[in-house]
């Protein structure tokens, strides 16, 4: 009998001005926030979305208002569906075909095919897999075949510095696996780290 296919969720909303990185939108701009979004969520989409090692779903926040032609071919995409972050996380855990899961953000453009093959090794020794984010947060959650019903998000203060330990929380006593420590693109210097990476033709606006 063959394994569980790997299933890969990238959480993600639709790329419409004033909807994405609002925060960063106040210092930068919400032009320059807008493109950078597009930009880091359709390289994150191309790098990841087609790798055979898993099946790519992109969740996305008001999935009727997207336009379609903007994703690669081949991957799914889904609407997260009403409530905060934790309920619309668990809800994809629950929902999809059965095998281990990785939720990962749209806004951390360091995100390599090796770190997701890796978090879906490490589920296969460990029942549930966080990336931490620099801020407290982190940047992949995944959750072993075995442990797909498993609630984990109940009480986490989202956007903040106890994201991942309240989580952790929830989870005292289970095997965890824990990957490498990656930042988001949420704040004007971290995008100034950002476009640093990014061709000559990024140029900063405002800053």
């Amino acid at each position: 009998m063959s394994a569980p296919a790997r299933h890969l969720v990238i959480m993600a909303k639709q790329p419409r001005l004033g909807r994405v990185k609002t925060r960063l939108g106040r210092q930068i701009g919400a032009v320059e926030a807008n493109r950078a979004y597009r930009v880091m969520l359709t390289s994150l989409l191309r790098r990841l979305g087609r790798d055979p090692r898993w099946q790519t779903w992109l969740a996305v926040d008001g999935v009727h208002e997207v336009n379609a032609t903007v994703w690669p071919v081949g991957v799914h995409v889904v609407d997260q569906g009403r409530g905060d972050l934790g309920q619309r996380m668990q809800r994809m855990f629950n929902a999809l075909p059965p095998g281990p899961v990785a939720l990962i953000g749209s806004d951390i453009p360091a995100i390599t095919p090796h770190d997701i093959a890796a978090a879906f090794r490490a589920m296969g020794e460990r029942e549930f897999c966080f990336g931490p984010a620099a801020d407290g947060g982190y940047w992949l959650v995944g959750q072993a075949a075995r442990s797909r019903a498993t609630p984990m998000f109940a009480g986490v203060r989202w956007s903040s510095e106890h994201a991942l330990a309240d989580t952790m929380a929830n989870l005292a006593g289970r095997q965890v696996a824990m990957m490498r420590q990656l930042a988001d693109v949420d704040d004007a210097t971290s995008y100034r780290d950002y476009v640093s990476t990014q061709p000559s033709s990024w140029k900063l606006t405002g800053t």
